[in-house]
């Protein structure tokens, strides 16, 4: 069996289309936090989850997009908004299979690399990211609003009784 491929994607920054202008894509990792505890009468030490890590998208524009500054340097965490739309296709039935990235947060670095004369003149951005939410055919796999404090694994509001016993 083999695994369906991305065979296309697209990028929108705050509503703007940049199909074809997005070679490249870095997309965020998942990770957690996570401190080793050893307790009184444990063999050894465990790690206790403290909540999800930063999230880091970096992504490279071809050529100049006057829109990426649009929101850079705002004292807003989550000034700019991005959009990856991904088509996963298999070589065996040739089904496809919607992906999309809805993230929020601010650019952290804009690198308008090297210059020259009839170059693409790439531009590499990195974006912290304070919102993710992956969607595959339709179905919510996570989401995760930091500051809104919201967690959800396929469904699962894993932050619920958190919430809820801090009167949020």
């Amino acid at each position: 069996m083999l695994p369906k491929i991305l065979k296309d994607f697209n990028l929108f920054g705050d509503g703007n289309n940049w199909q074809g202008m997005i070679p490249e894509l870095t997309l965020p990792e998942m990770a957690r936090r996570m401190v080793e505890y050893e307790g009184g009468g444990m063999d050894g030490p465990i790690e206790v989850d403290q909540g999800g890590a930063l999230q880091e998208f970096e992504w490279t524009a071809g050529g100049m997009i006057v829109e990426i500054f649009d929101s850079f340097g705002s004292p807003v965490h989550d000034a700019a908004l991005l959009r990856m739309t991904g088509s996963y296709e298999s070589d065996e039935t040739g089904e496809t299979t919607p992906v999309e990235i809805v993230m929020r947060g601010r650019h952290k670095t804009i690198a308008l690399g090297d210059a020259s004369k009839g170059d693409n003149n790439q531009i590499s951005v990195t974006t912290t990211l304070s919102y993710f939410k992956l969607t595959v055919d339709g179905e919510e796999i996570i989401e995760r609003d930091v500051p809104g404090f919201v967690f959800r694994v396929r469904g699962e509001d894993r932050y619920a009784e958190r919430r809820q016993n801090l009167g949020l």
